[in-house]
C-alpha cells in the first residue's frame, strides 16, 4: 500500500517511474498534492488557477491509458505567462482577467505529448516585471519568493507540484530558486520554444523550470530541449565572484568561497577567474536592452489599459520610451561583444560558480529582490543552473553554476556530480 505521506515529496523521476510500473498512479498523487495545495495555499498563495476536478479528469485519464511519454502522470504548475488552451492566462493582471488563449503554447504542447498533468497556473508579477502577486516564500512567508515566477518557485519548494515553469528576462528564475531553496534552470538562450509566452523582451526572455532535483531538471530538459547526451568530463570550475562581489552579503560571500573550499576538497580543480571587459557593462546592458523591448512589446497594454495596470508597470514602462535608439543600440553591441568573446570570460574553466543572488529573501512582499547577479548572465545567454548553497537566519543561500552557451546537458550533469560530492 503506498504511504501517502511521503508522496507531496516525491520527485517527478521517481513519481514517473512508479507510474510507469503502475505501483503509483497519477490520480492518487494528484490527490495528494491538491490535499498539500489545500493546506498551504491560505499561506503561500502561489496558484493564480487551479481547477481540482480538472487536474483530477487528466490524471485519471492518464491512468487508463499506457505511458506516453516520460512525464505521463506527472503533476506540473505553469507560471502564468504561458498559454493554455484550457485554462485562463492572465499574466499577473486584472486588465486580462479570464482571458483565454486559443491554443496552447509550445511547450505547453511538449509537455501534455509527454503525458505530464497540467495542474493550473502559478503566480506572476504583473506581465513578468516587477509588481508582486500575492506569494509568500514558503520557508518563512514574512519574506519574498522572488519574482517575478514567484508562485512557479513556491510551489516546487513548498511540495504543491514537483515540477514548475518559470521564464527569466532579468532574474526571475535563478533568484527566486535561490530564495526558496530549491534547483533554477535557465538553458541557453533559445534553447525552449518562446512561443505561446508572454513577450517582454525578444532579446532577452527565456523560457525556465524549478524543481527539488537536477534529475528532475534534466527530464523537463528532455521533453522541452535536446535529449542527446553528450560526453561529460569532469568540469574544471571557476571561481567568479563578479565586478558586483561588494554588493553580496558577508553570508553569501561566504557561502561561494566554502563552496570553492569543499569542490577542490572533493578533487575538482577549482581556479580563479576574474572579472573582464566587456562582460563588467553586461548587467547595465541588460537592464537598458530590458526596459527598452518591454516598452516595444507591452506599451500598447500601458496605453490601452492603463487603469487597470499598476503606477509601477506604467512607470517602467515610460522609462523604456525615454530610452532613446542610440543607447538602445549600444546596450545591443555590449550584448553582442560578450556573447562574442564569453570564452575569453570562462578562460580555463567549463563552468563557472557565482552567486545566484546577493543574499537570503528581503523582509517583506512589496519587492522581489534584486537581480545584479543575473542580469549578466541573462544577456550572455548562458546556461545557469541554481541550487542551495548555505543558509543564514533560517532561510537558503542560493548560488549557481554558468556553463559555456550550449553545455546545457553537461552542465546539468556536471551540476548534478558536483552538488552530490558537496553532499
Amino acid at each position: 500500500m503506498t504511504d501517502l505521506t511521503d508522496l507531496p515529496a516525491l520527485s517527478a523521476s521517481e513519481a514517473a517511474a512508479r507510474i510507469r510500473t503502475g505501483s503509483l498512479g497519477s490520480e492518487e498523487l494528484v490527490r495528494v498534492c491538491l490535499d498539500r495545495i489545500t493546506a498551504r495555499e491560505p499561506v503561500v498563495h502561489a496558484w493564480a488557477w487551479l481547477d481540482p476536478d480538472a487536474a483530477l479528469a487528466a490524471a485519471r485519464a492518464c491512468d487508463a491509458e499506457a505511458p506516453r511519454g516520460p512525464l505521463h502522470g506527472v503533476p506540473l504548475g505553469l507560471k502564468d505567462v504561458i498559454d493554455t488552451a484550457d485554462m485562463p492566462t492572465e499574466f499577473g493582471s486584472e486588465a486580462f482577467a479570464g482571458h483565454l488563449p486559443a491554443r496552447d503554447a509550445a511547450c505547453v504542447a511538449a509537455l501534455r505529448a509527454a503525458g505530464a498533468v497540467i495542474m493550473g497556473k502559478l503566480v506572476t508579477a504583473e506581465f513578468a516585471t516587477y509588481r508582486p502577486g500575492p506569494t509568500a516564500n514558503p520557508l518563512n512567508p514574512d519574506h519574498t519568493p522572488g519574482g517575478s515566477s514567484s508562485g512557479s518557485a513556491a510551489a516546487v519548494a513548498d511540495f504543491h507540484v514537483p515540477l514548475a515553469l518559470g521564464t527569466q528576462t532579468a532574474g526571475s528564475v535563478i533568484r527566486p530558486a535561490s530564495f526558496c531553496g530549491i534547483h533554477g534552470f535557465k538553458p541557453t538562450f533559445g534553447r525552449y520554444s518562446n512561443d505561446g509566452v508572454l513577450a517582454t523582451a525578444h532579446r532577452l526572455d527565456t523560457l525556465g523550470s524549478f524543481a527539488r532535483t537536477v534529475e528532475d531538471l534534466l527530464l523537463l530538459d528532455a521533453v522541452l530541449g535536446d535529449a542527446a547526451d553528450v560526453p561529460t568530463p569532469t568540469p574544471v570550475v571557476g571561481l567568479y565572484r563578479s565586478e558586483a562581489w561588494e554588493e553580496a552579503s558577508p553570508a553569501m560571500q561566504d557561502a561561494l568561497e566554502e563552496t570553492a573550499a569543499r569542490l577542490r576538497a572533493a578533487g575538482y580543480d577549482v581556479i580563479d577567474i576574474a572579472a573582464a571587459e566587456p562582460f563588467a557593462k553586461l548587467a547595465e546592458a541588460q537592464a537598458i536592452i530590458h526596459k527598452r523591448e518591454a516598452w516595444l512589446c507591452l506599451g500598447e497594454i500601458r496605453r490601452t489599459h492603463a487603469a487597470k495596470v499598476s503606477q509601477l508597470f506604467r512607470d517602467f514602462i515610460d522609462e523604456g520610451e525615454r530610452i532613446g535608439a542610440e543607447a538602445y543600440a549600444g546596450a545591443c553591441a555590449v550584448q553582442d561583444a560578450g556573447k562574442a568573446e564569453e570564452a575569453v570570460l570562462f578562460g580555463g574553466a567549463d563552468v563557472l560558480l557565482t552567486p545566484g543572488a546577493p543574499g537570503i529573501a528581503p523582509e517583506g512582499l512589496s519587492a522581489t529582490g534584486n537581480p545584479r547577479f543575473n542580469r549578466a548572465w541573462t544577456a550572455l545567454g548562458t546556461p545557469c543552473l541554481g541550487f542551495p548553497g548555505g543558509s543564514e537566519a533560517g532561510l537558503p543561500l542560493g548560488l549557481q553554476f554558468v556553463g559555456r552557451s550550449g553545455s546545457d546537458r553537461a552542465l546539468l550533469r556536471q551540476g548534478a556530480a558536483m552538488l552530490a560530492a558537496l553532499a
